[in-house]
């Protein structure tokens, strides 16, 4: 008798187990130092923490963030060690509110709206995507030791307002090596090899 496919344990890779992969890997949320998140032009304090999520609920509809006097947000996300970015997802609501374009900016802590006029790493124009499907895949040679992202949404697809509902994070992480700072007084004695080779060389000056 031909065997049934089983999605017992061991038979086969199955929905389960290839979700918990996809969602380990937009695990970087977890690496976000929220202490110090910063989300400019949110309507609600501290809403803008709450889009970074596991993958796993992304679609939870109760977290949000929206913009306030316009239609721009910029996020200053630091992280608790180094990353490697490899890929971002964004997903919003189908309509005018979602945002249209995502602009990447890597290591300037506390970036402000002007700020922006900055050239970015790398730009996005974004579709609607309100189930989290899309994947925005970084140029990962630009991206690939980043302590403090910032992500800048300019505009959005007609709305007064941009609402954000989910951002997932792809990469990797390194923990911070932080080195204990050794102070040295180069200058405490004068080198007299110094002394002696500027005695040697000739000195030549022009005259413009």
């Amino acid at each position: 008798a031909a065997m049934a496919h089983g999605h017992g344990p061991g038979r086969c890779r199955c929905c389960g187990e290839e979700a918990a992969e996809r969602g380990a890997a937009w695990g970087l949320y977890l690496r976000i130092d929220r202490q110090r998140l910063q989300c400019l032009n949110e309507r609600r304090e501290g809403s803008g923490a709450t889009v970074f999520r596991p993958w796993e609920e992304r679609r939870d509809r109760s977290q949000f963030v929206e913009s306030d006097d316009d239609e721009e947000l910029l996020f200053n996300i630091p992280f608790t060690g180094s990353v490697k970015l490899k890929g971002v997802i964004v997903m919003g609501e189908d309509d005018g509110t979602h945002p249209a374009e995502m602009r990447l900016f890597r290591n300037i802590p506390h970036m402000s709206f002007d700020d922006t006029a900055k050239e970015a790493e790398q730009t996005f124009s974004l579709s609607r995507d309100p189930l989290g499907e899309l994947e925005y895949p970084t140029k990962i040679a630009r991206f690939s030791n980043v302590y403090h992202l910032s992500m800048h949404f300019p505009k959005n697809f007609g709305a007064e307002t941009t609402k954000i509902f989910y951002i997932g994070l792809k990469g990797e992480w390194t923990e911070a090596h932080r080195h204990e700072v050794t102070i040295c007084n180069y200058e405490a004695s004068a080198n007299p090899a110094d002394h002696r080779l500027e005695q040697i060389t000739p000195q030549t000056h022009f005259i413009s």
